[in-house]
């Protein structure tokens, strides 16, 4: 999470003069100045963030307005829609069961979804669990095809949209991001432990780490619970900015329905890291890695975590998010280094989304 955070006190006794540290104090911080830039030269409307170092220490960042029509401002750690990074949250329920001998990673989705899964270059019984989560299965990509419908999507209807459309690859002979991967491992989730994914995902990871601002939210339920900024759409560069904020989730489900707090992923990657919610055998699984260049050079995806290089050395584990009105993008270092950010509208540019991604650098590194 967020590398160390120095807190530097000069003295004056006796008319000596501060010590040097007192003037490192001084200087401007440069995760709000990324923050700042974000907002000031990007025209982001707000952005976030939380930074934890090795100790436990968290300090929080935000900039710009929380609200465009009222003024108001950016709450800190407030709560936003995370996207993606719901995948990770996703594939721990499923390495879960995988220890507890209920899910094989390489057995087929049809040994726990029999006959779901047919399409064009499509099968299902030559389509493993572990090619779900890694994004290698060559299924077709349900969120293509969704257009501007906003409404509640039940899972298996996500499933059938992608079903209509050719496989992309053959299974294991590629990696190509694919969020119908993720709807099925929910899917294989709630077949296997005959609850809903939602109260998977409490039992086994929020209620267990004590994640006090993350939850799935539940069928029909458009808004943010707690304290946030508004998230914004454009539909193209210079475009009036739409509030977005109350929207229903549900088609995002598996692959990205969750709400939380920069913090609490902070807490959730490093915890992941620290093996304290799966085995060290599932745990070195998610972290076996292939190439994932749709993210950025040198970045590969294991099983629903996704490896990142850092300009200092070292890489850094987490996954990200994108969903209309917010961004997310963070993780944790395996020495409990963690930080997350958060904007609230989709970069359109590359180069801001890449600047975005250079706050992240900045508060691991610093």
């Amino acid at each position: 999470m967020p590398a160390a955070v120095a807190v530097a006190v000069g003295v004056m006794a006796m008319g000596a003069l501060a010590p040097p540290a007192a003037f490192a104090a001084a200087r401007p911080d440069t995760v709000q100045q990324g923050l700042n830039a974000l907002v000031h030269s990007d025209g982001l409307p707000a952005a976030l963030a939380s930074v934890k170092d090795r100790e436990g220490r968290m300090r929080h960042y935000t900039a710009g307005v929380g609200d465009l029509a009222t003024g108001a401002k950016v709450p800190k750690d407030g709560q936003v829609r995370i996207g993606s990074n719901t995948k990770t949250f996703t594939a721990v329920v499923v390495l879960q069961l995988v220890g507890e001998g209920k899910v094989g990673l390489d057995a087929t989705v049809d040994t726990y979804l029999p006959g779901l899964v047919r399409g064009e270059g499509i099968d299902g019984r030559h389509i493993t669990v572990r090619q779900l989560l890694q994004h290698t299965s060559g299924l077709p990509n349900y969120t293509k095809y969704l257009g501007d419908d906003v409404r509640y999507y039940d899972p298996r209807e996500l499933v059938d949209m992608a079903l209509q459309h050719k496989a992309g690859f053959d299974p294991g002979t590629k990696w190509e991001y694919s969020n119908t991967n993720y709807v099925l491992a929910g899917l294989i989730v709630q077949k296997v432990t005959g609850r809903s994914l939602a109260e998977e995902m409490e039992q086994r990871i929020i209620k267990r780490i004590g994640l006090r601002h993350t939850y799935f939210p539940a069928r029909g339920d458009a808004t943010i619970r707690e304290p946030h900024p508004q998230g914004y759409y454009q539909d193209s560069a210079g475009a009036p900015l739409r509030d977005v904020t109350e929207m229903d989730p549900s088609w995002g489900w598996a692959a990205g329905q969750m709400i939380s707090t920069n913090s609490d992923l902070d807490r959730f990657f490093t915890a992941l890291l620290a093996g304290r919610l799966l085995p060290a055998a599932q745990l070195a699984q998610m972290r076996t890695t292939v190439p994932a260049e749709y993210f950025g050079s040198g970045v590969r995806y294991g099983l629903g975590l996704v490896s990142r290089p850092l300009s200092c050395g070292g890489v850094y584990w987490g996954h990200g998010g994108s969903l209309p009105g917010y961004e997310t993008r963070g993780g944790a270092t395996d020495d409990g280094r963690a930080a997350n950010v958060a904007v609230t509208v989709q970069p359109a540019d590359e180069a801001v989304m890449k600047r975005v991604e250079g706050v992240v650098d900045t508060a691991l590194c610093r």
